[in-house]
């Protein structure tokens, strides 16, 4: 699952209180259209379930930490996100969910576009039917 990318982001490091940021283009390889959280996520659940037919996204942990599961219909992997400056690059047409997530996590998203519920798709089987050409 090379599309798929663990991104590093710049730490400024300062006595006060450390600094991270992500720029259009620079750190992430798209321009951000919307931006959205998740959080107060119940022990247990899971946010997600599906993949994008056009949408990017980074997401990143900004606090606490919880696991993403990406599935590019054949191998599936799983990313523990737990650090602020750190993010992952989410392309179009790759399955996703997020679960375990701490408490008080708090998971920003970044995305290339605006919501469009036309966009999703919700069923597994349909999802590898399209990633396989079928």
């Amino acid at each position: 699952m090379t599309e798929v990318q663990l991104i590093q982001l710049p730490k400024i490091i300062d006595d006060r209180g450390n600094l991270s940021f992500f720029e259009n283009q620079k750190f992430i390889p798209f321009d951000i259209k919307r931006v959205y959280w998740i959080y107060d996520v119940p022990g247990g659940e899971q946010r997600g379930g599906h993949a994008y037919k056009t949408l990017n996204e980074f997401i990143i942990a900004l606090s606490g930490s919880f696991d993403i599961v990406c599935n590019d219909g054949v191998k599936e992997t799983r990313i523990t996100l737990n650090r602020s400056y750190h993010g992952i690059y989410m392309p179009k047409m790759v399955w996703k969910h997020l679960e375990n997530f701490s408490t008080n996590a708090l998971a920003l998203i970044a995305a290339d576009d605006e919501y469009n519920a036309g966009d999703y798709i919700r069923d597994f089987e349909i999802y590898k039917q399209l990633k396989s050409g079928r």
